[in-house]
């Protein structure tokens, strides 16, 4: 798929739910969330007719995210089933890793492509003060029974707060210890992110240099996204920055979300989509479904616009209702 600004989407993030374990600040209120029903999300029968629809137009990757994807019974089923569809290439999953352990096994056997873990620090008591939650020994038992696994690639995800004790040089020294890529992703104005400081790559970098010395850029390609990412001497893996933010890379963008009740969001900042849900269930052929991706896709902005005060069509869900 091309869309008005000539840029090739191919790839599509699938959200799976809404619900997640956690109750990271930035992302999920620890009171008053109210959960999509069981009938208001997409069946697992309806995402893999989408997904076939959207392989029909050129998506090749595919990720299954939240909420957190994990606490979906049978999501390993539906895994298994993308994986199984002629023309996609990658199917890869985001999660907070609580259930990583568990499941890891199953994975492993499905060939996954790959598995981005969020993790924004290694200090177990700040890390409950994030997440809401005492599970930082659970979260790393899984990165570590993940390590045992050498052909799924792995990414960690950590968000800079700006919070004494987060210490980002010792989230990046997993790049160092293990064969890990360890990303830097900007705080993004959306939801509750609204209500934090932006810690830009370029403070993360400095404190990164103070540690570790000079970053070198890495410029061959280590995944589907937006990720710049550098190498820095003994390190087994590669430090990455997505900075939407301070770098903004939407003339790049080859993304599209399905969010869990069947919205297709073509871009974060916009509320602006198209209900796929709403076409399935009224009977729509799948030519029709194609046409109406294909319609929904005119509305794709050239580039966000987040630095501004007013914004028509601005996006009001947070991260766990759209799909991270």
């Amino acid at each position: 798929m091309r869309d008005t600004f000539h840029r090739t989407i191919d790839y599509l993030r699938i959200s799976v739910t809404d619900r997640c374990d956690l109750r990271c600040k930035y992302c999920m209120p620890e009171t008053g969330v109210e959960p999509l029903t069981h009938g208001d999300i997409l069946s697992y029968e309806e995402i893999l007719r989408l997904a076939k629809c959207f392989v029909r137009l050129g998506i090749r990757h595919i990720k299954i995210t939240g909420g957190e994807p994990l606490v979906r019974l049978y999501v390993i089923d539906l895994i298994g089933q993308l994986k199984k569809i002629p023309g996609i290439e990658q199917v890869t999953l985001t999660t907070n890793g609580t259930h990583l352990a568990k499941y890891i096994w199953a994975l492993d056997k499905l060939h996954i492509d790959g598995i981005n873990i969020s993790l924004d620090t290694l200090n177990p008591v700040l890390y409950r003060e994030i997440t809401g939650r005492d599970v930082f020994a659970k979260v790393f038992s899984g990165l570590q029974e993940a390590l045992k696994y050498p052909a799924i690639k792995l990414k960690i995800n950590c968000v800079p707060q700006g919070l004494s004790g987060q210490d980002i040089a010792a989230v990046a020294g997993l790049a160092k210890d293990h064969p890990v890529h360890v990303r830097f992703i900007e705080m993004m104005p959306i939801g509750l992110g609204k209500e934090f400081p932006l810690i830009c790559e370029s403070n993360v970098r400095q404190e990164l240099e103070q540690t570790y010395g000079s970053l070198q850029p890495f410029h061959e390609n280590l995944g589907n996204g937006p990720c710049r990412y550098y190498s820095i001497p003994g390190f087994q893996g590669k430090i990455g920055f997505i900075s939407a933010m301070s770098h903004k890379f939407c003339s790049n963008c080859n993304r599209v979300r399905l969010t869990a009740d069947g919205k297709l969001k073509t871009c974060l900042q916009y509320d602006r989509g198209m209900d796929l849900k709403a076409l399935l269930r009224s009977g729509r052929p799948d030519h029709e479904v194609e046409l109406a991706i294909l319609q929904a896709l005119e509305s794709k902005p050239g580039e966000h616009h987040f630095t501004e005060t007013f914004v028509v069509d601005q996006e009001k869900k947070s991260m766990f209702q759209i799909g991270g």
